[in-house]
């Protein structure tokens, strides 16, 4: 006889506890993950039993797909510690306010990244046509004291 009531929910006890491997795959990250998430207070270490394993509730697999989804957005696991602040869905200005600054710094970063390709092909079209005579434009431009990168900033 079980200690924990079944309902028939597809099969699985309302109060299904999940070891961290089950919570790991529940979550679809590996059990690092979950370890790390913990050292960084984005997820409570449950009480560990007597002679027993931790437990973790099935909310916790919820947590941390959020704290995943958050990082494919950009967001450091710093700005997601706020936005777990806020996850109550209460405080949809200040929410709104974080994603607002993270977009800015990606638009900055798309910024930077399209000086960075221009001024890359024009290196790399540079050194194909071979018109120095004896410097690699592209190691001479690293190389140089200030110069095309220094000012394309």
């Amino acid at each position: 006889m079980h200690s924990v009531p079944w309902y028939g929910i597809k099969g699985r006890a309302v109060n299904e506890q999940l070891t961290i491997g089950r919570l790991a795959k529940a979550a679809g990250v590996n059990v690092e993950t979950i370890r790390y998430y913990q050292r960084r207070k984005l997820l409570d270490e449950p009480s560990k039993p007597l002679g027993g394993h931790r437990r973790y509730a099935p909310a916790d697999a919820q947590r941390v797909r959020f704290i995943k989804r958050a990082q494919h957005l950009g967001f450091t696991l710093e700005e997601v510690t706020g936005l777990l602040r806020l996850e109550d869905g209460q405080s949809c200005r200040d929410t709104r306010l974080l994603a607002e600054h993270k977009l800015a710094l990606i638009e900055e970063r798309i910024a930077d990244l399209t000086r960075m390709r221009r001024l890359l092909t024009g290196l790399i079209a540079e050194c194909a046509r071979g018109q120095r005579p004896r410097s690699c434009p592209i190691i001479a431009t690293l190389s140089a004291n200030s110069g095309v990168i220094d000012r394309a900033k």
